[in-house]
């Protein structure tokens, strides 16, 4: 038995569940059948019955989770293996984390870069960061290639052999898959901050003629610190016939069929979550080359892809969809069952450990 330690830098939220949660809870499962002991830590929100079965921990106020199992560590007892997910790399955190007990450290990377890249003061510390921290970590995950490349990238060729890619994976089982075509009905599965490009989105459709408008329905779901800001230039723009938001779901692997592509004009990505169930209910993607997302979509098979910030361009592709002018793949979930399960992702993230 080893005792294994999981750092989220993620909330819990009962109304969002979504890839990540599934993912942990099928992992947790594995590691408690395989007879190890697991404690979670978790930036923020409460434990709800999805998360039954689970010892979890979250921070008090204005306390992070790195600081959480900081101090954890002083008074509990040493783990085995600590393994971070969205918790930033490289960092004085995992020196601490080695100091008791040196246990064996998984740095697992979600987080994107931003398009065109770190500034080159960034890019010098980070190298600096590489060299000073890198060996406090045994091993370097990145979800996708374009993130293990971007890892690399950052923190050097010292790096280099202990980078290894895991990509994410969903459960293609809970996901109801489209029959209909359903062109003009959209559907946005997104964090609202800006990164993630809506308020382009917003501009191509405020633009469309008005007989394209009048066909298109976007639904977009999600929370985040633009949404205020977001529903402001939707009423701006007088589209609130066709943009309408309804926050965080948990029914989305059952709402999903019912479109006739996810949109995703995006800025920077490592490899989505979004995409992955959206193709497994059978709906393409129209979304950007950025991160991994030329890693699962191929223009004009399974989706479409205009440049990133290029709203005429996204306009006119809008346009061109509504007008059914374009021809995609009958049948797009095969691809996720066979290469992204989350069967293969927790199989793939267990054998990282020392302990298999």
């Amino acid at each position: 038995m080893k005792n294994i330690a999981v750092v989220c830098n993620y909330e819990l939220n009962p109304a969002r569940i979504g890839g990540m949660d599934r993912f942990f809870k099928a992992y947790n499962q594995q590691l408690l059948q395989k007879g190890h002991k697991v404690t979670w830590f978790f930036s923020g929100g409460e434990k709800f019955n999805f998360y039954s079965g689970f010892e979890l921990h979250f921070p008090g106020q204005q306390e992070s989770v790195e600081t959480l199992t900081l101090n954890f560590l002083k008074n509990k007892k040493d783990f085995d293996v600590i393994v971070t997910h969205f918790v930033a790399l490289c960092t004085p955190y995992f020196r601490e984390l080695k100091k008791k007990n040196q246990p064996y450290i998984i740095a697992v990377d979600h987080n994107p870069r931003p398009l065109g890249g770190f500034s080159w003061e960034k890019r010098i510390k980070n190298k600096i960061k590489g060299k000073i921290y890198s060996p406090y970590i045994d091993l370097f995950v990145g979800v996708s290639k374009y993130t293990a490349d971007c890892i690399l990238q950052d923190y050097g060729n010292l790096v280099t052999k202990k980078v290894k890619v895991v990509y994410n994976g969903i459960d293609t089982s809970t996901y109801l898959e489209r029959k209909e075509e359903n062109y003009g009905k959209f559907i946005v599965a997104s964090h609202l901050r800006k990164s993630k490009g809506i308020q382009d989105l917003i501009e191509a459709v405020a633009l469309l003629p008005e007989e394209i408008k009048n066909k298109i329905q976007i639904d977009v779901y999600g929370e985040g610190p633009l949404e205020a800001e977001l529903k402001r230039k939707v009423a701006q723009n007088q589209l609130e016939p066709q943009i309408a938001f309804f926050g965080s779901s948990s029914r989305l692997p059952k709402l999903m069929k019912n479109y006739s592509f996810l949109l995703q004009p995006t800025y920077m990505e490592c490899f989505s979550l979004s995409i992955l169930e959206s193709l497994a209910a059978n709906v393409p993607v129209i979304t950007t080359p950025v991160g991994g997302n030329l890693e699962i979509i191929s223009n004009g098979s399974n989706g479409l892809i205009f440049q990133t910030g290029n709203i005429e361009e996204l306009n006119k592709l809008l346009q061109k969809v509504v007008n059914r002018e374009f021809k995609i793949a009958d049948n797009l979930s095969d691809l996720i069952k066979k290469n992204y399960s989350l069967e293969q992702m927790v199989a793939n993230h267990i054998n990282l450990l020392p302990c298999t």
